[in-house]
């Protein structure tokens, strides 16, 4: 009896090693890097929304290397991802990491500022602001959705405030960007490798997937959207969505914005319910863009509400 109850026990924890094993193997994000242009890498997620089943890998991230290290562009959802980002830069960049920039304050884009809690975290004001107020909130809420991914990711504050111009950074020169729409007044961040003009633009683009707009101004988004065409990049790196050449991406994300504001306009001014707007029907051209139904639902409930108070005065 003896020995069955220790090959019993033996058993069990062999069984719940090989249990742990299967959760660490499957919680790997297993990121793979591209460079779109010299020195400069994108680490491409999917255009679906975030789940358990991706861990929040449904965003791009990047990063340009310098002769100073790596600068990462978004370090991701969780802790995990993070360190996973991280590992992959050294690697490319001689085991370096110079800085990091978060486009904005959401979730899937800042949580994985953790993993780099010993180099400078740059964000604008309005995106420090914003963490501040906010993050405990958002890392809750990852918290629920994402689960075990989650796991020792905790909210860490930017440390310098990123400043709009011109950055010389180990001899490459990256334009920061301010900009406002999808997350707050000035609160948006991109940047332009200037030598390779490849735009890192945050959320301010989205790609083949409807963008999401849980803080949007979309006046100032569709202005901002003017301000990055001015600056003729020749690739974008849209927050989500695949990489695209020149303009196409940005005029995607101005169509579908229009498409919104007007269908918004038009059914405040019918005095349709908000029951009645998120079965509204969507243009064929969107028909195959990831999360376009659940992110018209979503809009309904974020933005809605202001063009019903708006069309009192319309009417």
């Amino acid at each position: 009896m003896r020995c069955a109850y220790r090959w019993g026990a033996a058993s069990t924890t062999a069984l719940l090693l090989m249990a742990f094993a299967a959760v660490t193997a499957a919680a790997d994000y297993e990121l793979l890097a591209e460079e779109v242009a010299e020195g400069v890498w994108v680490v491409p997620g999917t255009t679906e929304g975030f789940s358990r089943d991706n861990g929040g890998h449904m965003l791009n991230t990047g990063f340009v290397v310098t002769d100073e290290g790596a600068v990462i562009v978004d370090p991701g959802p969780t802790l995990r991802y993070g360190e996973q980002l991280r590992a992959l830069a050294e690697s490319k960049a001689g085991g370096a990491i110079a800085r990091v920039y978060l486009t904005h304050h959401h979730p899937d884009h800042a949580l994985g500022a953790l993993a780099f809690s010993d180099v400078p975290v740059h964000a604008l004001p309005a995106t420090i602001a914003a963490l501040e107020r906010d993050g405990q909130k958002l890392l809750n809420n990852f918290y629920r959705l994402l689960g075990d991914w989650m796991r020792g990711t905790r909210m860490h504050l930017p440390t310098q405030s990123a400043e709009p111009g011109q950055v010389k950074i180990g001899g490459r020169r990256l334009q920061v960007l301010a900009l406002s729409g999808h997350s707050g007044a000035g609160a948006d961040l991109a940047i332009l490798d200037v030598g390779s003009r490849v735009l890192f633009a945050g959320d301010i683009v989205f790609n083949a997937r409807a963008p999401a707009t849980p803080d949007a101004d979309i006046g100032r988004w569709l202005t901002s959207l003017e301000a990055v065409a001015a600056l003729a990049p020749e690739q974008i790196v849209p927050g989500h969505g695949p990489l695209a050449a020149g303009l196409d991406a940005l005029k995607a994300t101005r169509d579908w914005l229009d498409w919104l504001d007007n269908t918004m306009r038009d059914g405040a001014s019918r005095g349709l319910s908000m029951g009645e707007m998120l079965n509204a029907p969507i243009p064929k051209r969107f028909a195959s863009w990831g999360q376009a139904r659940r992110e018209l639902q979503r809009s309904v409930n974020h933005i809605y509400s202001s063009y019903s108070t708006a069309a009192l005065d319309w009417n």
